[in-house]
């Protein structure tokens, strides 16, 4: 990385930290469960507009993305910054927000609120001085990152390129801790399966078929079954319910259950044992009822033309601007998508803080600097002709 780069993102971020932070306080309140992130995004619209980008440069689709387009050199081709507006929080009305001299509170603060706010002050610098892109530089707030949103966001990104025949250069995800390189793609699938029976009273009809039985068979199949080699893989059983009261033979139960790997074949050799271990606990008097209610794609077997070059630029980022050193990590983020159709696509962290997916979620403060400079300095990086 240039140091007439480095030097200028670094500044651009000291500079911007109090507005960038004030940006937090607002965007950290308001609420978007996923699926439902349209107060988040008609905020980011009309902040990007307040920052002097054009309406005509601005959609937000169907899936509730706000899509920056900055055109570059070369309008067939693009490159894709995202970072997501849901979080895990399932509140409609104001998120509680405190603050104190160092840290942040907020459920989503880190994940991926801080983030996001650091690519919409990047893309105000863009706006602000417009330098020569390579190709066009797509600024997108997603939504549908978290649980089971599936990655709809991304997925409706990649699928508007396709329609309109532009192709994906390289794609980057903000989310997670400074430090943090996200180069693989964990992908799973995600299983409801309920089990039914007629059920009756536990003495009198001792002996019955039970839907709490059948459902326990289900979660014991699940962590019985062998694990494929090749890529790490697990399974986990994370909801079970059912039944209704102790002297009743339960009639209906219920399981939520996945499985996960950082290898796409893996995944689908899963389902192929997944499927069978219920298919044998099928008998007389028990119905079990499968649905697929996720699905996220893992690596694919090779690697996408670019990929090397993307993860070498992200590194050097995160040194030069951040002053750590980058932890190459597999994990579930918008690059999974991507990264599943053959693009070169990566993940980055560029906040501190912990106790994401909790209620006691904070970031420090003082790490949106580094993250901010990062930010803009991989996109002056990678995107930028020239810069005067």
């Amino acid at each position: 990385m240039e140091k007439h780069v480095i030097e200028l993102a670094s500044s651009y971020a000291k500079q911007a930290q109090a507005e960038e932070l004030d940006l937090l306080r607002k965007l950290a309140r308001i609420p978007a469960p996923t699926g439902h992130e349209e107060k988040r995004a008609a905020f980011v619209r009309d902040w990007l507009l307040a920052a002097g980008a054009d309406e005509g440069a601005i959609a937000v689709d169907a899936a509730k993305n706000v899509v920056l387009t900055l055109p570059g050199a070369d309008r067939g081709s693009c490159a894709v910054f995202s970072a997501h507006t849901d979080v895990v929080a399932a509140d409609t009305e104001e998120l509680p927000f405190t603050e104190d001299e160092g840290r942040m509170y907020a459920p989503g603060v880190g994940d991926d609120t801080a983030n996001l706010c650091g690519l919409l002050m990047a893309a105000k610098w863009l706006l602000a001085n417009k330098p020569q892109l390579k190709r066009d530089v797509l600024i997108v707030t997603n939504a549908c990152e978290e649980g089971l949103g599936n990655l709809r966001g991304t997925r409706e990104i990649m699928a508007g390129l396709e329609r309109r025949g532009v192709r994906a250069e390289s794609f980057t995800s903000f989310d997670l801790y400074l430090g943090k390189h996200i180069t693989g793609a964990v992908g799973s699938h995600r299983w409801r399966v309920r089990c039914r029976c007629a059920g009756g009273h536990s003495w009198e009809d001792a002996g019955a078929p039970s839907a709490v039985l059948a459902a326990s068979r289900v979660v014991c199949g699940l962590y019985a079954l062998p694990l494929p080699y090749g890529a790490k893989t697990s399974v986990n059983a994370g909801c079970v319910s059912g039944g209704t009261t102790v002297n009743a033979i339960a009639t209906e139960a219920e399981v939520l259950l996945e499985y996960r790997s950082a290898n796409q074949e893996n995944l689908e050799i899963m389902r192929k044992r997944f499927e069978q271990m219920v298919g044998d606990l099928r008998s007389p008097g028990v119905d079990i009822e499968t649905e697929l209610i996720g699905e996220r794609p893992a690596s694919p077997a090779s690697e996408p033309e670019g990929q090397a070059e993307l993860i070498a630029a992200g590194d050097e980022a995160i040194r030069a601007l951040t002053g750590t050193e980058p932890v190459h990590q597999e994990s579930s983020t918008d690059a999974n998508v991507p990264l599943s159709l053959g693009v070169a696509a990566h993940t980055m962290g560029a906040v501190a803080g912990a106790l994401l997916h909790t209620r006691d979620e904070w970031i420090d403060k003082a790490s949106l600097e580094p993250g901010l400079a990062l930010t803009l300095g991989h996109i002056l990086d990678t995107q930028v002709l020239e810069l005067s």
